[in-house]
């Protein structure tokens, strides 16, 4: 198999913003386009491949043929036909709703037939105070919760950070989070489209009514643990090498920073490899065979790949995903 593009799904939501047209080469006039699904197995939203002779065809239909070919032989004995990742960029114009994701144990009673929803952050661009919320500062209960959504105060026991580029947060299943207003992120994710709405700032949906909370279900989701030690993945950026930034099981994510050409060995993954453009352009070199990559795209590869080298045009930022 080759490298395969995706058509990106460009989803727009009541809080969208605009970042993502110009990075993605969308015409200026087409704005508050708020989320760009790059990979996705969701059911309603399955990407299609844009490039090869399996152009047209969905993520499920390549799967279904290739099975472990595609995404390696112990992933999809994990996971099946389905997809297990979900690749977004994410704009938001104005805060996004305090919101959080149950696990997969969880999801299975509150949701039959879902998975949970673990997943992480990495921040391509921030306006100058943009901040987001993660995790608690202070511990809480249930019923605690619940108050303080009603009156509006339960940004007062959340970890507030000011973000910037390359900055990292790591969501498992059960944090309390939200994206602000002038965040621009990459977000991997598992396949599941469960969010628990907590507080959304009192305003109005599209129908001119609020929108729907979930109190009940993410009383019982949240994980009400305070981490002392924070909750902003520390790495040490590196140029020109790999840089894991995220292992979990669901996903390992690593930042590739590139001035030269870096090659990989892939033989022994048994994983696909999902490559995220976050800036510059290249080329990927896979198996002897070319496939360029620029800003904003991403490329899936299979895991019957052997090797693969990154080869900058001038620099090349990226994010690579694989599963363990």
């Amino acid at each position: 198999m080759y490298p395969l593009k995706f058509r990106p799904l460009l989803t727009t939501f009541v809080w969208g913003g605009e970042k993502i047209a110009p990075y993605k080469g969308i015409p200026s006039t087409e704005k508050h386009i708020g989320e760009s699904w790059e990979l996705s197995g969701v059911e309603g939203l399955v990407s299609v491949v844009a490039n090869g002779p399996l152009a047209g065809k969905t993520i499920a239909e390549v799967l279904a043929e290739y099975k472990g070919q595609l995404v390696g032989e112990h992933v999809y004995a994990r996971t099946g036909d389905e997809f297990p990742l979900l690749f977004k960029f994410i704009d938001a114009l104005k805060d996004l709703s305090i919101q959080v994701h149950p696990s997969d144990e969880l999801a299975a009673v509150q949701h039959p037939g879902s998975k949970g929803k673990t997943e992480m952050w990495y921040v391509i661009s921030a306006e100058p105070g943009a901040k987001l919320y993660s995790g608690l500062t202070q511990a809480i209960g249930p019923e605690e919760l619940a108050r303080r959504a009603a009156d509006g105060s339960i940004t007062d026991v959340l970890a507030c950070y000011e973000v910037h580029p390359g900055d990292v947060f790591f969501l498992p299943a059960g944090r309390i989070h939200a994206i602000c207003g002038g965040c621009f992120i990459a977000e991997i994710q598992q396949t599941s489209d469960l969010t628990w709405r907590i507080y959304d700032y009192g305003r109005m949906g599209l129908d001119g009514k609020p929108r729907q909370l979930h109190l009940e279900q993410a009383k019982a989701a949240v994980d009400y643990k305070v981490y002392p030690e924070g909750y902003r993945t520390e790495y040490e950026p590196a140029q020109d090498e790999e840089v894991e930034l995220i292992s979990c099981p669901y996903f390992t994510t690593s930042v590739l920073d590139l001035t030269l050409p870096y090659a990989k060995d892939l033989s022994e993954l048994d994983s696909f490899l999902t490559v995220m453009c976050l800036e510059g352009s290249g080329t990927l070199e896979v198996d002897g065979e070319s496939v360029d990559i620029r800003q904003g795209e991403t490329v899936l590869i299979p895991a019957e790949t052997d090797d693969i080298c990154f080869i900058p045009d001038e620099t090349l930022k990226l994010l690579t995903s694989h599963i363990r």
